[in-house]
Order: structure tokens, then sequence, then C-alpha cells
């Protein structure tokens, strides 16, 4: 199935949490001067304007990012703060949010000349977009599955390797295979950091990614939640985001959960984030 497409969900709550901890996991890396590859499996259109009808139509990110950005000259937190500063310059005009970036670009904002960028996409009309967008000259677009391409770059050719894997979940084998890219990827790489966004659903299919990855023998793997409300009694749509990170950088626990005790009350009463490890050392 392809009818997944990520502009009628721009800038929603779980974007918010997805994009500030690749944030927080690509300024750790940035410390250090050796090349990184990064990659990012469904890379969808790269920046999205939040007036297209598809946007509009459900109007998320004022679930999302819109509360924040009101509160930003307020907001304290340093990681939260620099995420931010960020965000403006991904607008035409740094005082007004009229676009919302998507992966590719928080991905792109961090390279440097000998980095680089596997952007994949599967949607022949996002890869289309995401072909129209300005990235640095080192962010190679990819036409494809990005599940198999990822299988197909490791072992990469730099000392270091960041992948994000976020995928639609619009068939239920879909978290078992991201279970086993991760895992297959981390056999030919065993230092590289994964990062998995999963989607918190009634049905609790995400359970099975959970498991696998627990079963596996992967040896550091954090997990965070950010539940937006209860779910519903009548068994439909996502009230939750999920984010694991392999081999996460140190300290990522902390400055997280500072940023979360923040953005939590500007999403709601019932918004709330818990963090743990789901294998540790």
């Amino acid at each position: 199935m392809l009818s997944y497409q990520h502009a009628y969900h721009t800038g929603n709550f779980a974007d918010v949490q997805k994009h500030l901890t690749l944030c927080v996991v690509t300024n750790h890396l940035l410390r250090k001067e050796s090349a990184i590859t990064y990659v990012d499996t469904h890379a969808g259109r790269g920046l999205y304007p939040l007036a297209t009808k598809e946007t509009q139509r459900l109007q998320e990110y004022r679930e999302g990012i819109w509360p924040l950005w009101q509160a930003r000259q307020r907001l304290t937190d340093p990681l939260l703060s620099h995420w931010l500063t960020m965000l403006e310059r991904a607008q035409p005009v740094a005082s007004e949010l009229t676009h919302y970036p998507g992966s590719p670009w928080w991905l792109a904002y961090s390279l440097r000349e000998q980095d680089q960028l596997k952007l994949f996409e599967l949607h022949p009309g996002e890869h289309e977009h995401l072909r129209t967008q300005m990235l640095p000259q080192q962010a190679q677009r990819i036409y494809g599955d990005g599940l198999a391409g990822m299988c197909g770059l490791v072992p990469v050719a730099t000392p270091r390797l960041c992948v994000l894997i976020d995928p639609s979940y619009e068939r239920k084998e879909e978290y078992q295979e991201v279970a086993d890219t991760a895992i297959y990827t981390l056999a030919k790489a065993r230092h590289g950091i994964v990062l998995i966004w999963y989607p918190l659903l009634p049905a609790g299919h995400h359970c099975t990614l959970l498991a696998r990855l627990k079963e596996s023998g992967i040896r550091k793997i954090w997990r965070s939640e950010l539940q937006l409300h209860a779910p519903s009694e009548q068994g439909r749509g996502m009230y939750g985001s999920g984010m694991l990170v392999i081999n996460p950088p140190w300290g990522i626990d902390e400055r997280l959960a500072a940023a979360m005790a923040h953005i939590t009350p500007l999403l709601g009463g019932e918004c709330g984030y818990r963090a743990e490890w789901l294998v540790e050392e």
C-alpha cells in the first residue's frame, strides 16, 4: 500500500517528539569530526507548507508545533530553544510559522562536508516533491524501498552511521519488517545509532516491534512515549507516539525529559511523557 501522505499530519505531536529526538542525537554526533552517514528510510516530501489543502484538512499541527511556536519566546530549555531556532530558519519569514520541515530537512541542516545523507522514498508523488527540494550536495534522493535499501547500504563507508526508520505502518507486517531491518543493520554496523518511530494505536501492534527487538540480543535500546490523550473507546485513532533509540548517546534521556517537561503542558491536560530502557546493557 502506498496511500499514506504525511502532509495530512504535518507538524503534529508525533513530529515534535520524533524531530526533537533526532535533533538531540545529531547534536551529539557533531561533537566529533569523523564522518557520518545519515539514512532516512521513509523521507517524505522534505518540507511542508502548512497552507496546503492536505495539511489544512486535519490541522494536526495545532495540537503539535503550533502551541510550541506561540510560546517559543518564554521556553528556556536549551534543547527546545535550539530546536525552535532551527525551525525559524526553515521559514521564509522568520517570525511566521508557514512551513514545517520533515526529517530530510532536519538531517540536511546538520550535514558537514564529510557527511553523507541517503533519503529513501517509495511513494512516487512524495518522491517527486522531495526531488524538488533544495538540499545539500551530499544528500542523495533514492526512489525505492527504504528498508530494503538500508540493508543494501551496510556496512557504510563512513566511520559512523545514524538511521531514522519512520514508516507509515499501513500494514501490520511492517512492525516485524522494521525490527528485522534494525537487527540486520546493527549486525553489519554494531555501533550505529538507529532511531525508530512507532504509533500508539488501540490495537497495540507496536508490541510486536518491541518484543522482537527485546529478544534480538541488541544490548542498548532506549524507549520514550508521548501520549496525547487516552485511547479512544471506539478503538480508533493514534493516541500517542513512540520513539526507540538503539545505541543512544549518553545523556539523551535527561535532555529530552527536560524538554518534554516544557512541552507536555502546552499540548493539553491529558498529555503525558514517559521514558525507560527497553534493553539496558
